[in-house]
């Protein structure tokens, strides 16, 4: 992994993103939704921060933060089926685009690039986010979960977006802040760039096998500009 800031990728031309913890801080309503499921039993609130490093994980993280539930507990189906409904209610409370995401994103068009939204959100949540937030509405591209038949780390998502755009997955470059996002991405034959803003869940960066890390969003304008111009 290039950790210099002297990475770059001749080219691209679109920047594909995953969407929580990559382009928007969702971990508050994330966070709220399960826990309000645990104020709800009688149980104590949690710190948001205790929530955040697994907000990339879905419901999955957010109940095994909360209950220390996993997918293999009998009662999964019916508690993950409640946070949604909390979730869904609370989708736009307190998420925001992170610092930078906005500026980032709009050099990006005026570099007469395309960029797009690869998301392990289901359809339910990640549309209406991607249509309701202003800074997400020039998306080219939204491809989640549900999309198609699999999800990340599976390459099928990211290869279905270059399809959508009409480029060669080459031509595309990945930014995520999860193993999976890298493990797609190396799948499909994209470059990928390894977000170290975001959530970055339990496992170490320097690790994933990124192309490259950016330490903040406009880090990835440099590594796509000066991939056009080399």
């Amino acid at each position: 992994m290039d950790k210099s800031g002297t990475a770059f990728f001749p080219g691209i031309r679109a920047v594909l993103f995953d969407l929580d913890g990559t382009l928007v801080d969702s971990a508050p309503d994330l966070g709220g939704a399960v826990d309000r499921m645990r104020t709800a039993r009688g149980l104590p609130s949690l710190p948001l921060d205790d929530y955040r490093p697994m907000a990339g994980a879905g419901a999955r993280g957010m109940l095994g933060v909360a209950f220390g539930m996993t997918p293999e507990d009998p009662l999964f189906p019916e508690m993950r089926e409640e946070f949604f409904r909390n979730y869904e209610t609370h989708l736009l409370d307190r998420t925001y685009a992170f610092q930078g995401i906005e500026a980032l994103l709009g050099q990006l068009q005026q570099q007469g690039l395309a960029w797009g939204v690869v998301t392990n959100k289901t359809e339910r949540f990640g549309l209406p986010l991607c249509r309701q937030m202003p800074v997400l509405q020039s998306a080219a591209v939204v491809i989640c979960g549900d999309t198609t038949p699999h999800a990340k780390p599976h390459p099928e998502p990211l290869l279905e977006a270059a399809r959508r755009l009409a480029l060669e997955p080459a031509q595309c470059l990945y930014v995520g802040d999860d193993l999976r996002d890298m493990v797609a991405a190396h799948a499909a034959g994209m470059p990928c760039v390894a977000a170290a803003w975001g959530y970055l869940g339990e496992h170490d960066i320097s690790s994933w096998g990124a192309s490259a890390e950016a330490a903040q969003p406009l880090d990835v304008l440099g590594m796509v500009c000066a991939g056009q111009a080399a």
